[in-house]
């Protein structure tokens, strides 16, 4: 996993995890977003229909293992599981692939428990994250503050903001939603813009505000390995396909709901994985995909997302194991 071959996209990111870091006080060996988390392994088996769009190995061998990750929001790395700030929640799929010339391969799916994002490049989610920080001094400026006049000019971040975030009853009773666009390209040929989405097969469910506070501060990370012990939990992957005209290059635009969905898979999990802190410490996710089949479309956020998450797993690897 490299990093961009634009230098400005690297300075952005190096920036960026920094200043998500000093936000939240992370410690080194964590993850300055969606810092607490776990790992479950288990199995993808593709639909008869995914081949069609994609030649991507995973979409066409019988099944390939996988290696999951449910998180929790912020760099807060004891954040309760029953904290408001704890949502969105995030679940990333790493596709374990056949090995190539000697070499592991794998290719990954990072998905939010939200459709909406707030910031379409990562200046902009530099100029937040900004906002937000200068909004808490003591001296900041009121009526507006720095984050009401970002959010007044930025009509993406205020959507973001203000969709709804239930928490849920379980990490296995949420949807997950990929808001970047990639292009499927299958054995003959065809293109196909998408996005990501994974439903839960035991349905949603969400807490009121009311349900959530009376819940454990470890009530997610608890309740999902009980389920995995009992029988393990699947999620179906979906691809939403985009219209001609759908915008693939800005991930604060949604996609009308209405757009063709297609059954890409089931990811069955059935392993907590062991050692699972230091396992976390070493993952990096990567949003760019990196394998035949499927290739990231032109939204910039992707290339800013791939150099911070390597450059925070870096910096998580360099620390050592957590104490």
């Amino acid at each position: 996993m490299p990093l961009s071959t634009n230098d400005r996209t690297n300075e952005t990111a190096a920036k960026l995890v920094k200043t998500l870091r000093g936000a939240f006080n992370t410690p080194q060996g964590f993850r300055p977003a969606h810092a607490r988390g776990i790992l479950i392994n288990g199995t993808f088996t593709p639909s008869s229909e995914a081949a069609s769009l994609s030649k991507a190995p995973h979409f066409n061998a019988s099944s390939t293992p996988v290696t999951t990750r449910f998180s929790n929001s912020t760099g807060l790395p004891q954040i309760p599981d029953n904290a408001g700030d704890a949502n969105p929640r995030g679940f990333a799929v790493r596709f374990n692939l056949p090995e190539k010339n000697g070499r592991r391969q794998h290719t990954d799916i990072i998905a939010h428990s939200t459709p909406f994002f707030p910031v379409n490049s990562g200046e902009d989610f530099l100029a937040l994250l900004g906002a937000i920080g200068a909004s808490s001094a003591p001296e900041a400026p009121k009526n507006p503050s720095p984050i009401e006049a970002f959010l007044g000019s930025h009509p993406a971040a205020l959507a973001f903001v203000q969709a709804p975030k239930p928490t849920p009853s379980s990490f296995a009773t949420e949807k997950y939603f990929g808001v970047n666009a990639f292009k499927l390209v299958s054995a003959d040929g065809k293109e196909t813009f998408v996005r990501w989405r994974i439903t839960p097969d035991a349905g949603e469910s969400h807490l009121s505000d009311e349900e959530a506070k009376s819940k454990d501060a470890a009530f997610l990370h608890n309740e999902i390995q009980t389920r995995i012990i009992d029988g393990g939990a699947s999620f179906t992957l979906w691809a939403q396909v985009a219209n001609e005209g759908d915008q693939t290059n800005d991930p604060t635009v949604r996609w009308p709901d209405d757009r063709k969905l297609v059954k890409m898979g089931t990811i069955k999990l059935d392993a907590v994985a062991e050692d699972n802190d230091e396992k976390q410490r070493n993952i990096i996710y990567d949003p760019v995909p990196r394998v035949d089949g499927v290739e990231a479309s032109d939204d910039p956020v992707i290339d800013v997302r791939a150099s911070l998450y390597l450059i925070s797993g870096r910096e998580r690897r360099a620390a050592g194991p957590h104490h």
